[in-house]
């Protein structure tokens, strides 16, 4: 087996290059750039599974840190949330400032240079709510004239983390503090956080949706990893792969690395190769992303599901009704509830598609096996 020194397919983990991203990621450098309660530094990303959330909010992380601010890197929403985000927030504050570490007991100023606020003694700490906690670390750092950007990453539904994060990051905004807010989900689990009423303060957040990458900019990779990588591959055997991901940067990762190890030492790659490359890519694709999308939906959803993919590619609406055996009206709700999920998308008035690469595919194949 060949190699594979690019495409590094798993989930967060960080290929040798992000592809079709760079406008996203300009947008939240500039969303940084601008003053302290911006819009634009409370950030809602969302995209399904395989859609780059975590490779871009680690690259977020680095571009954030180069750029002066302390960051609380990619930390996903659990049960400690909340603690994990002031060590983070602490421990990256005395890299980057290059201090000694030192306890502060009191209200000395120490080695790191921050006054009470960014340390305590250990008792004296765990009487502190979090809330207070970050408010005196972003006080201190925006003395400092530095931010503070805190990632969160698979966000969940109904978290009471995620509810006492936003809460204190409102307070911290209110108060005109320099920090930043990037959290990013599967649009279901970011749907229901925004219907938070609590958290209405969130709907004013700046929405980035990942959609899926453009076929010219996949190709273009392709044809710089595959010539790195020593393999000869024809132009159109190489747009045939490109097509093959359907625009999903998971995808492209899985039929990348399968063409670069399933091609022989001479590193000719012919059409065998990747027609089976593109086999293992979606079956890979379909046990990681589509068996694990169906089972977060409801018995109705995938029944809905299941109506649509008797069609190719769009599907009417009177005629996912009539699959079900429902009115239109009932049909509705569960396309609505299927859009906000990210699994359906509307294609044309009173038609829907798939949002998800090769679920239609998987549906059909598991039809079959009953």
């Amino acid at each position: 087996m060949r190699a594979d020194s690019i495409f590094s397919p798993s989930f967060g983990n960080r290929p040798s290059r992000l592809i079709g991203r760079e406008a996203v990621l300009a947008a939240f450098m500039a969303g940084l750039d601008s003053a302290p309660g911006s819009r634009d530094r409370a950030i809602v990303m969302l995209g399904q599974r395989g859609s780059g959330k975590t490779v871009l909010l680690w690259e977020l992380a680095d571009r954030a840190a180069e750029a002066g601010f302390v960051v609380a890197s990619p930390t996903v929403a659990s049960e400690y949330l909340l603690e994990r985000i002031i060590e983070k927030i602490r421990d990256n504050a005395q890299s980057r400032l290059k201090k000694r570490k030192r306890r502060i007991a009191g209200g000395s100023i120490g080695a790191l240079g921050f006054s009470a606020g960014l340390q305590f003694a250990q008792g004296e700490n765990e009487q502190r709510s979090f809330s207070l906690q970050l408010t005196n670390l972003a006080r201190e750092l925006t003395r400092q004239n530095r931010g503070i950007l805190i990632l969160v990453d698979e966000l969940q539904a109904n978290s009471p983390e995620v509810r006492q994060l936003v809460i204190a990051y409102q307070e911290l905004v209110g108060e005109g503090l320099n920090v930043a807010l990037v959290m990013a989900g599967l649009p279901g689990a970011v749907s229901a956080t925004l219907n938070d009423r609590v958290l209405t303060f969130l709907n004013c957040a700046r929405k980035v949706e990942l959609g899926s990458l453009a076929l010219g900019d996949i190709d273009s990779f392709f044809l710089r990893a595959f010539e790195e990588s020593g393999l000869r591959i024809s132009d159109d055997l190489r747009i045939r792969a490109a097509r093959a991901t359907q625009g999903s940067p998971y995808l492209l990762q899985l039929i990348g690395h399968n063409i670069a190890t399933r091609t022989p030492d001479d590193g000719f790659v012919d059409a065998d190769v990747v027609a089976g490359a593109i086999r293992a890519a979606q079956a890979d694709f379909e046990n990681d992303v589509c068996k694990t999308t169906l089972a977060a939906l409801s018995g109705k959803d995938v029944e809905f599901l299941r109506a649509m993919a008797c069609d190719e590619e769009v599907s009417r609406m009177r005629d996912i009704a009539a699959r079900m055996d429902v009115t239109p009206d009932y049909a509705q709700k569960y396309r609505k509830r299927l859009m906000d999920a990210g699994v359906v998308e509307a294609s044309s008035r009173g038609s829907v598609a798939f949002a998800v690469p090769y679920l239609a595919d998987y549906l059909r194949k598991e039809g079959d096996a009953f």
